[in-house]
């Protein structure tokens, strides 16, 4: 940047430009709201993050009046820039709407400036001027890099680990169905021979069967992870109730076929959720667990509960977690550490009449992980097993609606 002498005008439009943060900022918030499909609060659903979108005007103004100085990346209007490409990067957006909404801002900010440009009461040069609104220009263009760079940064890191995934995730498919196809087959071939036996033939018959069902549920997964790859802006959001109620109702008749019992607390949180998501998380574990139920138990059940825990004193949102709670024969502990795995299944070697791939708990991590939470398992000492998961929360109104007071750091938040 050139050393060019101070410019009066530049210090007094930077002034102005401070004392019309709010103002721009509101300006800006309601056009960004009127071209994309998210409410004025979803666009920032926090104070804290609002409040940062007047800091992006102090940089262009700093940068208006000092004229021998330049942005770098280590000045703090650079890191509201990227905090502001990392939250778009977050709630979904795609490049057009970034650079859609960083030349409005610049817009707003242009179009304030040529207002109250004629109210300033100072001489100065033509050169003087054009060389004010240049260095707005210029301060404009660096917070729209700063933002779009730091997108496109989380955006192709995503791509890449969505690539991983999807390669480690094809081999383990395509192993598996084409176990399930050479089993069906060769069920099918015997079934053709007529040396058979009536009790062989029923057998090859149930092989068939079990192997099919087991296609359609790999099947049903892939196409509810398909949907979680979808664009987030197009994710059907539930309640977290109605969510569990239908997964649990998916599971009706093979609960119903082993005498297991599935409860719904009635206090589920009445939160948001993404409904492939939460669906397919709870319909594995609920399967898991009936699949793996005690027979030598009159009461068999399986129960999903779930809590809300919001940030400490201060943030805003919090961490939403789901357990699914069974009495069943529980984990030996040599095998809890390998749950999660690919293809692993804890019982294989003690129970012989339980069809499954072994990817039910792997796609329930990915799932949460994918979203930016987790997946774990607990022993309790009464026995039986809890399968959980969490999914974080940004929103306030969450906790409200999971009935949570916001107290002090040190007290203990009421559910």
């Amino acid at each position: 940047m050139s050393d060019a002498p101070e410019c009066t005008v530049g210090s007094l439009l930077a002034t102005r430009l401070r004392e019309a943060s709010n103002q721009i900022a509101s300006r800006w918030l309601d056009r960004i709201a009127a071209r994309v499909s998210l409410t004025a609060d979803a666009i920032f659903p926090t104070d804290d993050l609002l409040d940062h979108v007047p800091l992006l005007i102090e940089g262009v103004a700093s940068y208006l009046e000092s004229t021998g100085t330049h942005i770098d990346d280590d000045v703090p209007v650079v890191a509201k820039a990227r905090e502001l490409g990392a939250m778009r990067h977050t709630q979904g957006f795609d490049v057009y709407q970034i650079l859609k909404e960083q030349q409005l801002l610049g817009a707003i900010i242009l179009s304030y400036l040529e207002e109250v440009v004629d109210e300033i009461d100072v001489s100065c040069t033509r050169r003087e001027l054009v060389s004010c609104f240049r260095r707005a220009e210029e301060a404009i263009e660096i917070v729209r890099q700063a933002t779009t760079n730091h997108f496109l940064q989380l955006s192709t890191t995503r791509v890449r680990e969505r690539e991983d995934r999807l390669r480690r995730f094809n081999r383990m498919v395509s192993h598996e169905l084409r176990n399930r196809v050479t089993a069906i087959r060769g069920a099918a071939s015997l079934l053709e021979e007529e040396w058979l036996e009536r009790e062989q033939q029923a057998r090859f018959r149930q092989m068939v069967i079990e192997n099919a069902d087991a296609l359609h549920q790999m099947l049903e997964n892939l196409e509810a992870l398909s949907r979680l790859e979808s664009d987030t802006r197009q994710h059907r959001n539930v309640l977290l109730p109605q969510a569990a109620a239908e997964a649990a109702r998916q599971l009706r008749g093979v609960a119903q076929a082993r005498g297991v019992e599935v409860r719904i607390a009635d206090n589920l949180p009445a939160i948001e959720v993404n409904a492939a998501a939460v669906e397919l998380c709870l319909a594995n574990y609920i399967s898991n667990a009936i699949k793996y139920s005690d027979t030598s138990r009159k009461d068999r059940w399986v129960e999903v509960t779930a809590e809300f825990r919001p940030r400490e004193a201060g943030g805003s949102g919090g961490e939403l977690i789901v357990r699914v709670r069974d009495n069943g024969i529980g984990v030996a502990p040599a095998a809890r550490g390998r749950l999660f795995q690919h293809f692993y299944r804890a019982h294989d070697e003690t129970i012989t009449d339980v069809e499954g791939s072994g990817l039910g708990l792997s796609i329930v991590r990915e799932t949460a992980e994918s979203l930016g939470g987790s997946a774990w398992a607990e022993f309790p000492a009464a026995g039986g097993t809890v399968f959980a998961f969490s999914l974080p929360s940004r929103r306030e109104e969450d906790a409200a609606a999971a009935g949570v007071t916001r107290v002090t750091q040190d007290a203990v938040p009421s559910v």
